[in-house]
């Protein structure tokens, strides 16, 4: 049987992933607290998705995917509350992108190369499983990836091995190539993928790529 799936965040990553999950044959729900947006989600899943409260979510969900602005992540997590994200797998595809505009493309991060975000979630949230993924991607290509016949490559990290399996089985599913990058400091260099993956886009409005790492 495969895990429920709990969407934290109702944006267009948020739904993409969802309606991934669902064709590949996961029940899902997405949680949101704005309660105007229910028909809306339910109507962009094709009514195959549950829509709920970010609590009620976590609290359905085997695996919970964070999907929502990195400004707000942590605030979103403090909301649902540790003891419904306890031993959870937590699938960190926030960004901590600052509020400034880009400068020449490049966007800029609320962190340092010496910190990231999903460090300081795994450091809030003890005994909830990060794991790091879907950030260095457009929504576009998050799920079943065409890039004529190659697979492009999707980096995570995080401390606890079998949610970093739970996760690598989603990505096999999905269609990605995995490189495991092992701890969550490691997000420290995978977090700025995502400024990578927008320079093209942001100086050229080209968004149709994604990374690969070629081994010899």
């Amino acid at each position: 049987m495969k895990n429920k799936i709990g969407i934290i965040g109702s944006g267009i990553v948020g739904v993409t992933l969802a309606n991934g999950f669902i064709q590949h044959g996961y029940e899902v729900m997405i949680g949101t607290n704005n309660s105007s947006k229910h028909e809306e989600l339910k109507t962009k899943t094709n009514n195959k998705a549950a829509v709920d409260s970010f609590t009620a979510t976590a609290q359905f969900a085997n695996i919970i995917v964070l999907a929502v602005k990195g400004a707000v992540a942590l605030e979103a997590l403090q909301k649902i509350g540790n003891e419904n994200l306890q031993n959870k797998t937590v699938i960190d595809a926030t960004n901590p992108i600052a509020a400034m505009p880009p400068v020449n493309g490049v966007l800029q991060f609320t962190t340092s190369l010496n910190q990231s975000l999903m460090e300081e979630l795994q450091t809030a949230l003890p005994h909830t499983n990060f794991v790091k993924a879907f950030n260095s991607v457009g929504n576009a290509f998050m799920v079943n990836p065409d890039f004529g016949g190659e697979k492009p490559t999707m980096f995570i990290c995080g401390n606890n091995e079998l949610a970093k399996d739970e996760v690598k089985i989603i990505l096999q599913e999905f269609g990605w190539d995995i490189e495991d990058m092992g701890k969550a400091e490691a997000a420290r260099a995978i977090e700025p993928l995502c400024i990578l993956w927008c320079i093209p886009g942001m100086l050229h409005n080209s968004w149709n790529h994604a990374f690969r790492l070629l081994r010899k």
